[in-house]
């Protein structure tokens, strides 16, 4: 008996992989960046991040009924844009600021394609891009980790994250996440240790993370030699939200390359993109920039990295 074939938009899983067991497994890999950005700025972190992921269920469900389709959200790729997005916002954002981030984000990022599946760019990403350009003073406003802690937690201070000039954090308050920054980008074990749950699990492609990481190292490497005045290697790596972009961003299924080597191609393209916005550009950061063209460039890729038809030959 032949075996029915289905035929559908991305993402792609294998068969005993799910869409909703795929989601929520990345929302739960995403859990001790949120506990340590909760433990480095408060309460406060939860009620961001909380706003953010109930403004995106909600505009998914008013979208989805505008549509015509099921009112239902149980696929939890909502949840995951609203927790991505509200990760990647300073603590001290006004929440109608956060709401409409992930209203973009799940109106212009994904809706507006088709829904799950036919979005072109990462929606958290797209929420995030256009906050940062209408509200730029805004989302470059961090304070200092642990105020919250004080006596003095209501007037803490404001800070810059390690990328910029007049700052220097060392190794271990890096990877820690001692450091000022939006919520997500600041403990690098936290993000390492979700995004190594997802390799082990096979949820994402490692290609994609490997690649993003070591083309940034190798890049920022030697940009560094050239003019030691440049972040070092170690500071690319754990700083400026690029563990959470390399792990959590740039392998979202729907926008990332479907082949092994497009894989390798979109993971070095993003590392490289980071360091030069990072250090030419206006960006101290550059991840979302940088995986924002990438994702734009994704189709090329696919088309001239798929590989031939069995008995046609190559293009």
């Amino acid at each position: 008996m032949s075996k029915e074939m289905v035929l559908q938009t991305a993402p792609h899983l294998p068969a005993e992989d799910s869409t909703p067991k795929v989601m929520f497994s990345v929302i739960l890999a995403l859990i001790p960046a949120l506990l340590a950005a909760t433990y480095f700025f408060g309460y406060r972190a939860l009620l961001v991040v909380t706003t953010c992921v109930l403004s995106a269920i909600v505009t998914e469900l008013v979208f989805l009924y505008l549509r015509g389709k099921n009112l239902v959200l149980t696929d939890g790729s909502a949840i995951l844009t609203g927790l991505l997005l509200g990760l990647t916002l300073p603590v001290r954002i006004h929440l109608s600021l956060a709401a409409l981030g992930s209203i973009i984000a799940i109106a212009l990022g994904k809706q507006i394609f088709g829904g799950l599946g036919h979005n072109i760019f990462n929606p958290a990403l797209v929420g995030r891009a256009f906050l940062q350009a209408s509200y730029p003073v805004l989302m470059t406003t961090w304070i200092a980790p642990l105020e919250h802690w004080t006596d003095n937690a209501l007037a803490a201070t404001t800070t810059a994250t390690p990328l910029a000039e007049t700052v220097e954090a060392g190794y271990r308050e890096l990877f820690l996440g001692n450091i000022g920054g939006s919520l997500g980008e600041t403990s690098a074990l936290a993000l390492l240790a979700g995004g190594l749950f997802l390799i082990l699990l096979g949820n994402i492609d490692w290609r994609i993370p490997l690649s993003f990481l070591t083309s940034t190292a190798v890049v920022g490497g030697l940009l560094h030699l050239y003019n030691p005045g440049h972040p070092d290697p170690l500071t690319h790596l754990l700083s400026g939200g690029l563990m959470l972009g390399a792990f959590f961003m740039a392998t979202d299924m729907v926008t990332t390359p479907i082949t092994s080597i497009g894989s390798w191609i979109f993971g070095l393209g993003c590392g490289t993109l980071v360091v030069i916005i990072r250090l030419f550009g206006g960006q101290p950061g550059g991840v979302m920039y940088a995986i924002l063209l990438m994702n734009a460039f994704t189709p090329i890729i696919d088309r001239y990295t798929r590989p031939s038809p069995f008995g046609e030959e190559g293009n």
